[in-house]
């Protein structure tokens, strides 16, 4: 099945789509139930907040929304189509092509400069090299990054280079951004900066989905997901 453009509008503004999913570790006598039979939209424009407490699932749901990890039971869709049954050499496609990651340990390459570092995902993707800086100097702009582009990572602070792993995020334009505690390694001020790029981004038509654990950025969401023992307790 063949990637399709994702226009905010499938499925009533729904981005993507969990239905009755549930996760298991293990096998079913001594294994661990993750996720258990969660359904849950992400909605386009919307930017969302996933709060629960260490070992509530938050990172195992994110990774099924994100196709790196499958299933056990229930669906996954995304802008409309169905992605769990695809096959280990599309998924990756899949991701590049409508989704971005944000991590809590940033996940730079070292060796490569902060604007290198960006336009990685634009290369992967076939954007031709005069096309991808031009994107990631825009992108540069944007994040407030203005002077740093040829700063090695171990050169950059906690919040540069939270700033140039979200500018990597969204260099292919992902209808849906998932960020996996972005601010935990962040002080109070840069942290609420960095949400706020992401709660920007959301409010440009896409979707976000930020784990965290602080409950002084929920003032920033449209909506907060709470999940507890792998159930999603509000919506």
């Amino acid at each position: 099945m063949a990637p399709q453009a994702i226009d905010g509008t499938a499925g009533g503004g729904v981005a993507a789509r969990l239905i009755g999913v549930s996760k298991r570790y293990g096998d079913e006598r001594s294994g661990f139930l993750a996720i258990d039979r969660v359904d849950l939209d992400i909605r386009a424009g919307e930017f969302g907040l996933l709060m629960g407490p260490s070992g509530s699932g938050k990172t195992t749901l994110i990774s099924i929304l994100g196709c790196l990890i499958r299933p056990t039971a229930g669906s996954v869709e995304i802008g409309g189509i169905r992605v769990d049954p695809l096959g280990e050499g599309e998924l990756p496609r899949v991701r590049r092509r409508w989704i971005g990651f944000v991590f809590q340990s940033f996940n730079l390459l070292g060796s490569l400069t902060a604007i290198e570092n960006v336009e990685v995902p634009l290369h992967l993707a076939g954007v031709p090299r005069k096309e991808r800086r031009r994107k990631a100097l825009s992108l540069f702009d944007r994040m407030r990054l203005g002077g740093k582009e040829r700063r090695l990572p171990a050169d950059l602070s906690g919040g540069e280079k939270q700033r140039v792993a979200i500018a990597r995020a969204l260099a292919l334009d992902p209808a849906i951004v998932l960020a996996d505690e972005p601010t935990a390694a962040l002080d109070t001020a840069t942290g609420h900066e960095v949400m706020g790029f992401l709660a920007a981004y959301a409010r440009s038509g896409r979707s976000v989905l930020a784990v965290t654990h602080d409950v002084r950025l929920e003032a920033l969401a449209d909506r907060v997901v709470r999940i507890e023992d792998g159930r999603i307790l509000a919506r």
